[in-house]
């Protein structure tokens, strides 16, 4: 029987806004995204980055996203906001998280001024290639999860279910590699089909294989377990959820408020404004 712990429901949108340094611009057109989750995003630049950030904590903001589309390097071009975020964080109080794309040793100078880093995580080398359209591999990825755990960089590696066009199966690969390292949050979204996308006919993973991936965390992870923001909504939402908060995860994200009503009646519940890696 799981020891179900308190459970921290995270609820970013009202306190913890997401930012794209790129405006709607990525140089990728991955089969999942096609740059869609750029449009919802706010739009910063970097004139008035560290201005808006002011303004945030103003208004009672508790942190926010840096993020935004990949550039040529397949990086988020952060490192050219390097002064700005110095500045963010010596001049407020902000949390910041970083949605990173592949950074290396020379990223490190302004990575020391976050407070977490976000990154999504493919466990097997064909994926990478079919979904991003990338020369990219498992070893690229395992490289940056090195990089910042070694350097005493908290990272929050992202595992989207799903993710191959719908089929479940090497979520449980990525899994078993990332228990090797000193992780203390391990994130799943699940795929959305979404319009104008490739993968907008794609039929979502089931609620029950879902599950499967993340009992098998559960039992294989022992760092805290999240839900993150992105999964299909409705009763599939409804039913992963209750699932998930069963099998003991830790955090999640936007769970429907008749579900964290029904926490409440098994697992103690805390409710955090805060992006679900802080």
């Amino acid at each position: 029987m799981i020891l179900l712990k308190k459970l921290k429901v995270y609820i970013p949108g009202i306190s913890f806004p997401s930012i794209s340094l790129t405006g709607n611009y990525c140089t990728l057109n991955c089969a999942h995204c096609g740059k869609h989750y750029l449009e919802g995003m706010k739009k910063v630049t970097k004139h008035n980055l560290v201005e808006y950030c002011k303004s945030l904590e103003k208004e009672g903001y508790r942190g926010c996203l840096l993020s935004g589309g990949l550039d040529s390097r397949l990086k988020v071009p952060l490192d050219l906001y390097s002064s700005e975020i110095e500045r963010i964080k010596k001049e407020t109080k902000l949390k910041l998280n970083a949605h990173v794309g592949f950074i290396d040793e020379k990223d490190l100078e302004w990575i020391r001024h976050v407070d977490a880093v976000s990154l999504d995580f493919v466990g097997d080398d064909d994926v990478i290639r079919r979904v991003y359209k990338i020369e990219k591999g498992v070893r690229d990825y395992l490289e940056i999860i090195d990089l910042l755990t070694s350097n005493g960089i908290k990272v929050a590696p992202h595992i989207t279910i799903g993710l191959d066009f719908g089929k479940v199966w090497w979520e449980y690969k990525a899994i078993d590699m990332l228990v090797e390292y000193p992780i203390e949050v391990l994130v799943f979204d699940v795929l959305i089909p979404t319009r104008g996308t490739e993968m907008e006919n794609v039929k979502a993973s089931s609620v029950e294989e879902s599950l499967k991936v993340v009992k098998y965390a559960r039992e294989r992870f022992n760092g805290e377990l999240s839900i993150g923001c992105m999964r299909p909504l409705g009763k599939w939402r409804l039913e992963f959820d209750k699932g998930a908060i069963e099998e003991g995860v830790d955090r999640i994200t936007n769970p429907p408020r008749k579900v964290i009503e029904w926490a409440k009646t098994i697992r103690e519940v805390e409710v955090i404004y805060e992006c679900c890696v802080m």
